[in-house]
């Protein structure tokens, strides 16, 4: 069952425009903006391009607002138990849409629609916006007269299904970039503590889907390719390097010397030592 308790499409705001609600809403709230914005999520503010959606579920923490410049959106405030919605994928992290104008198109198809059962008085309509009293409940139709109920739930079941599409398509583009920077962050920096926690708030997206996706674009796990870079390195400073192996052991984010020895014979088949002494009779061969 859907409800909606405000809809509204081509909302314009001032350049310092800014929403923030800590506590949330007892209800869904979908945003779609006409311009680029700015979006908090997990503690951080970015900016986002035009045509970026969000999805904020009830009681979750809201803001975003202008990016210097006016700001516009479509937006609809509702409830709703349908598992579309209640599993939707990627809540309260903003993605791309594709097809502005379809949504546009859908908002304001929303918008005339739910006028039709704000037949009460104590409904404001106006511009576009249809708008509950706080302290009123959304008056629906006469008796008898279940059409306009009817086409609202489809069309938000359109919407939904829509977004369904947009985020799958996007993601796929977003997350091919995301993995490719993130790996090339790895082998960087193999020595940070990589935790699957962290990578996965990295590209906002759960741990789970992040060890499916990795292992699907490089064919490895995402922690084996840690340590894989991390006994990349080590090789490459037990080669051309003096320093100690528990100096090493530090370098490439092993804490525990022995752990680092262990996982090394693990991997290459030889332990640190014998690996440096291998190196070295080859280079006294040449």
């Amino acid at each position: 069952m859907d409800q909606i308790y405000y809809v509204g499409y081509d909302a314009l705001h001032p350049e310092d425009f800014r929403y923030d609600i800590p506590e949330g809403f007892p209800n869904y709230l979908l945003v779609i903006t006409t311009t680029p914005a700015l979006f908090q999520v997990n503690g951080s503010i970015s900016e986002y391009p035009a045509h970026t959606a969000v999805l904020y579920p009830p009681n979750h923490s809201i803001w975003y607002g202008a990016a210097g410049k006016p700001y516009g959106n479509h937006w609809l405030r509702f409830t709703s138990d349908e598992s579309f919605v209640t599993d939707f994928p990627q809540p309260a992290v903003p993605f791309s849409i594709c097809d502005p104008e379809y949504f546009h198109n859908l908002f304001q198809l929303l918008t005339w629609e739910t006028s039709q059962l704000a037949s009460s008085s104590r409904i404001s309509k106006d511009a576009g916006i249809i708008t509950r009293q706080r302290d009123f409940g959304l008056e629906h139709h006469e008796p008898g007269s279940m059409a306009p109920d009817l086409i609202v739930s489809q069309l938000i079941r359109i919407l939904f299904y829509k977004l369904h599409n947009e985020l799958l398509s996007t993601q796929h583009i977003f997350h091919d970039h995301e993995l490719l920077a993130l790996r090339r962050k790895i082998s960087a920096n193999p020595q940070y503590p990589w935790s699957i926690t962290d990578m996965a708030e990295r590209l906002h997206i759960s741990a789970g889907h992040l060890q499916l996706i990795y292992r699907q674009k490089f064919n490895i796990s995402c922690m084996d390719d840690v340590i894989h870079f991390r006994l990349f390195k080590a090789k490459d400073l037990l080669a051309f390097t003096t320093q100690s192996i528990a100096e090493i052991a530090m370098q490439c984010g092993y804490n525990n010397t022995e752990h680092f020895c262990r996982q090394f014979r693990q991997h290459i088949g030889i332990s640190p030592g014998q690996f440096r002494k291998n190196i070295s009779a080859q280079k006294n061969k040449l």
